[in-house]
């Protein structure tokens, strides 16, 4: 292939990255305006396009999903770096040399800012509405996919912590997952007002100090030889 060809398909790979990004941007600040049911109707009409290009991009209703949820993920990881004092967007969790609490806190607390800042995305990506009409893929699974970003980092951060003081880290998955589940509960009753008045730094203190009853056993150290 020549340097010419090379050099074209790199500029096209470069639009249609930057196209895709200022579509799922467009489908982001729509979801803020119409609400989490919005359909792809309404998602080409605020872009100033069509359902086709839409699928040209992203093959169908999930793979847009997938892309805002992965867009939202990014949103959590720079929020859980703003929490922390730190770059935390293309690292690991477990990279950071930080007290191991107030790096689960940190989590929590970006969590639950989307929560606040912006309920109809958050209910976008924990319900999946839109892909419920998609015969590639259910909602269940697509909702499990978006949020495992967040569980791999802490399931990294927790397995660092049992291998570093000698502990088996076969559990480190399994927390993680369940971490999230736990937060994603509160977060949902929240939203729900089944919390009363409760502030978000309240309920992600109240979620803090229950994670870390239960996971700080991975920083102790093993008592075995």
């Amino acid at each position: 292939m020549s340097t010419t060809t090379d050099g074209r398909s790199a500029r096209w790979e470069a639009h249609r990255q930057e196209r895709r990004k200022t579509l799922v941007e467009s489908a982001i600040r729509t979801i803020r305006t119409r609400g989490a049911s919005v359909g792809m109707d309404d998602i080409a009409a605020e872009a100033g396009t069509s359902k086709t290009v839409f699928y040209r991009h992203f093959t169908d209703r999930h793979g847009l999903y997938q892309a805002v949820a992965d867009r939202v993920d990014e949103l959590i990881l720079r929020d859980i770096g703003t929490v922390l004092g730190e770059t935390a967007k293309g690292a690991g969790l477990s990279a950071l040399d930080l007290d191991p609490r107030s790096v689960i806190r940190a989590a929590i607390d970006a969590y639950l800012q989307l929560v606040e800042r912006d309920p109809e995305l958050y209910r976008f990506i924990v319900s999946a509405p839109i892909v419920g009409a998609e015969k590639s893929g259910n909602a269940a699974q697509a909702v499990a996919s978006a949020t495992g970003k967040m569980a791999g980092q802490i399931s990294d951060l927790i397995s660092a912590a049992l291998v570093d003081r000698g502990n088996d880290p076969a559990p480190a998955r399994l927390w993680g997952h369940s971490l999230v589940g736990l937060v994603r509960a509160g977060a949902d009753a929240w939203l729900a007002g089944l919390a009363g008045d409760l502030a978000r730094e309240e309920l992600t203190d109240q979620l803090t100090d229950l994670a870390w009853s239960g996971i700080k056993i991975a920083w102790r150290h093993s008592t075995h030889e």
